[in-house]
């Protein structure tokens, strides 16, 4: 029973005297936790740059929709009021033709295949 109060005496004695450096590694280990959350955890650095490069992205996606809707407006209101915009839509996709002219249609160009053609064999 000596011996187990003597141990006991002996670690509170070393623990009051190492209390120094015991709260300075506490203290040191929290500020690396801490510093590991900022940078790696779930709104830290990592994902902040991933969220920036994102936005600036659809930045980018929304100047280039913006560009093509107004390309769009201005065509849709020379399509309502201009008649020569009219006019050209009309012999483009419907193959309209003044009178006296002819209009020539080529066919299509034939599909490309993804497979090779195989020959057959006559027998």
């Amino acid at each position: 029973m000596k011996a187990v109060v003597e141990l006991v005496h002996q670690t509170t004695d070393w623990f009051y005297r190492s209390r120094r450096k015991l709260a300075t590694a506490g203290v040191a280990l929290l500020a690396c936790l801490l510093a590991a959350h900022v940078v790696a955890g779930p709104n830290g650095l990592f994902t902040y740059q991933q969220k920036r490069a994102e936005y600036r992205k659809l930045e980018k996606e929304v100047q280039q929709l913006q560009v093509e809707n107004e390309r769009l407006a201005k065509r849709i209101e020379s399509l309502k009021s201009d008649p020569n915009a009219i006019e050209k839509e009309a012999r483009e996709q419907l193959r309209y033709a003044r009178p006296g002219e002819v209009v020539y249609t080529l066919p299509n160009p034939p599909q490309k295949s993804s497979s090779p053609a195989v020959a057959e064999k006559k027998q």
